[in-house]
């Protein structure tokens, strides 16, 4: 069954174990109604364990049911529980849980029909012994939907010492240093330590620290920063083959145990040797430089006054987009107002849970909190910022601010009033998305992909892409989110980007698996798989009753060979849609998840071709029903002619 957060949940005969007792009802719960963050599938909830009588409890150990679970470490149980019953007026359920002999709850539970609640435990018992109990005012047994267990493993290594953090990203900042892998935790994991860096860990309540820091021949120019000083586990730095000048920092030259490097650095000289140096400028020349500098000033006055009356609210350069992000920092005082104290939880993944705000100017945004328990967070959440900083287009989600500090990270967004598209194609909205629609989505979320691998220098692999990471505003327009996976090629020669697993099963590169090289081409296989969910309504992956998965595509695979879209196409579209642009939009699907890399198009040619698809679409006036003698005539779509088509949009 399906599960935003990919759970798999088995179904035990619990008629096996004494006392439980299944039952199911068919009633309809809806959890994207509440704001329960759990969010279990309605499968899940609408079934459930009772005991016998109000008599009985509910008694369970892991060992009694055949399992046994790793011992000395930390355990969390989740009790979810909804009332699929309905009960006579008046009458309750109210139940008592006890975990290792110790009641849990501060007052019983009493449950309200169809709404989902759950209570949450720690121990450390790896036998995770509970009871579920009737209390003496309750009408009905005890019933117990879903329960789950989580092994909470701590981090193996300690983030880098937060000292050690602020000072390299000074360093970032002041020398505008752009490596690629200059993000995330500088130190943590090891294998992604910053290219330069040597780390020690175990030091300092076992924090990870900065011991070597290599910068040579990075054409770095200006003074040598005091702040560098700041890294105080620094023992070596290197800082050859530059163009630095000035004096030594009194701070780094008072380090007995620092080795510095300063080689090739002709302007460079000792603090005592810089005040010896006297400079004698004849008086014209003098007066010469004095006059130039001034019409200097003057040009810089008039070129900036004319520069400010052209500027509106875009920013367009790195330089602006850096400043403006920066500029836009709030305080986490301001992230409490913003949202209202966290009220109102909008979303949850794997970043973390995202709240809706509200600014002082009344303008709705999205707030995505990093969860304290997120093993990705530290290095996603440094690549968002620095990547939203720089990448601006109407077709990706804005980045309004950020907050980072005391161990809380935030990034406030441009708030999508309309969700994300997965919610679209699947639940209760399901077929509520018109053909031009979903053709519109395409033909704008492949301009925003455009932009990040063609318009982008360097060229920007999103990673993660999915029909959940594609948004929707209020007037229905599609935006790609989540930069958090992302990563920049090193240069336009690059082909690939070799990386750290990412992506989500069902958009996966199946190229990926097997190189680990993650390319555009893999972007494009993602957005493919998109356009498929775009045409027949079905999710990417779907996992069946024997915990195997089916994949979309390979269900569209075998209905290639026929001639009739209807057999592939949405049903709740209800025939309303042109053959011609399906056809089309099919074509287009399959081109971008052809098996190699080198077989699909790059994506501004599949920009083209959704154009002239939704174009095709435009063209009708209107969308008329579907006539399939008329479809068969007009387009024969056999095997090879669907073969020609795929080389042709391939081809380059």
């Amino acid at each position: 069954m399906d599960d935003i957060y990919d759970r798999v949940w088995r179904y035990d005969q619990v008629s096996k174990v004494e006392d439980w007792q299944p039952f199911n009802r068919s009633v309809n719960i809806d959890c994207g109604s509440t704001n329960d963050s759990y969010k279990l599938p309605s499968k899940v909830l609408i079934s459930a364990a009772q005991s016998l009588n109000g008599s009985f409890a509910l008694n369970f150990s892991v060992s009694d049911w055949g399992g046994t679970l790793e011992k000395s470490f930390t355990f969390y149980v989740y009790f979810h529980f909804a009332e699929i019953e309905q009960l006579l007026p008046g009458q309750k359920r109210v139940i008592d849980i006890t975990l290792n002999d110790e009641t849990i709850l501060k007052e019983p539970l009493a449950l309200e029909y169809l709404k989902p609640q759950t209570v949450s435990a720690v121990t450390n018992r790896s036998d995770i012994p509970f009871s579920i109990s009737a209390t003496l005012e309750s009408d009905a047994p005890p019933i117990l939907n879903a329960f789950e267990i989580y092994r909470f493993v701590s981090p193996l290594i300690s983030p880098t010492d937060q000292v050690d953090v602020d000072a390299i990203l000074d360093i970032k900042i002041t020398y505008k240093i752009s490596k690629v892998d200059w993000q995330g935790d500088p130190c943590v994991p090891e294998e992604h330590a910053w290219q330069g860096l040597n780390c020690r860990y175990g030091i300092d309540e076992s924090n990870a620290r900065i011991t070597s820091l290599d910068l040579s021949g990075n054409d770095l120019s200006g003074s040598i920063p005091e702040f560098l000083a700041g890294l105080t586990k620094l023992r070596v730095l290197i800082l050859s083959s530059n163009k630095l000048a000035g004096s030594i920092p009194k701070a780094l030259e008072d380090k007995p145990d620092l080795q510095i490097s300063l080689d090739d650095n002709p302007g460079l000289c000792s603090r005592d040797s810089c005040k010896k140096h006297k400079f004698v400028v004849p008086v014209t020349v003098a007066v010469l430089v004095l006059t130039v500098i001034i019409l200097v000033i003057s040009l810089g006055i008039w070129i900036f006054k004319l520069k400010k009356k052209k500027v509106d609210s875009t920013v367009s350069t790195k330089q602006e987009a850096s400043e403006y992000s920066r500029n836009r920092a709030f305080s986490y005082s301001e992230i409490l107002e913003i949202t209202d104290n966290f009220q109102n939880l909008i979303g949850h993944g794997g970043f973390g849970k995202v709240y809706f705000g509200t600014l002082k100017n009344n303008t709705p945004v999205a707030v995505k909190l990093l969860s304290q328990l997120s093993m990705q967070g530290h290095r996603e959440f440094r690549s968002e910022v620095e990547l939203l900083m720089v990448v601006h287009h109407r077709h990706l989600v804005s980045l309004i601010g950020y907050f980072e500090g005391s161990g809380v990270r935030a990034l406030i967004y441009e708030y999508m009033a309309n969700c994300d598209l997965h919610q679209h194609l699947s639940g209760n909205k399901a077929g509520a998305l018109k053909w031009k629609d979903r053709l519109q989505i395409a033909v704008d979320a492949a301009h925003g992909l455009d932009y990040l691998h063609n318009g982008c220098k360097p060229a920007i692999v999103h990673r993660d892409l999915k029909a959940s990471n594609i948004l929707l505003d209020k007037n229905m327009e599609s935006k790609i989110a989540d930069f958090g996976l992302s990563r920049a090629f090193a240069n336009d020669i690059d082909s690939h980007v070799s990386t750290r697993p990412a992506g989500t099963f069902g958009y996966l590169d199946p190229e990926f698996q097997n190189s680990g090289n993650l390319t555009k081409g893999s972007d494009v296989y993602s957005f493919g798989i998109i356009l498929l969910e775009l045409i027949t309504g079905k999710p990417a992956a779907k996992r069946q009753p024997d915990h195997t998965f089916s994949l979309l595509l390979q269900w569209v695979t075998l209905r290639l060979g026929g001639k009739d879209i209807e057999s592939i196409i949405d049903p709740g579209l209800q025939g309303q849609y042109s053959s011609d642009s399906a056809w089309k939009f099919l074509e287009i699907a399959v081109s971008c998840t052809a098996p190699s890399a080198i077989q699909r198009p790059d994506i501004s040619q599949v920009v083209f071709e959704l154009r002239e698809c939704l174009a095709m679409e435009i063209s009708l006036g209107k969308i008329t029903s579907h006539n399939t003698n008329s479809s068969s005539n007009s387009m024969d779509m056999s095997t090879s002619k669907f073969d020609s088509g795929f080389s042709t949009l391939s081809g380059r």
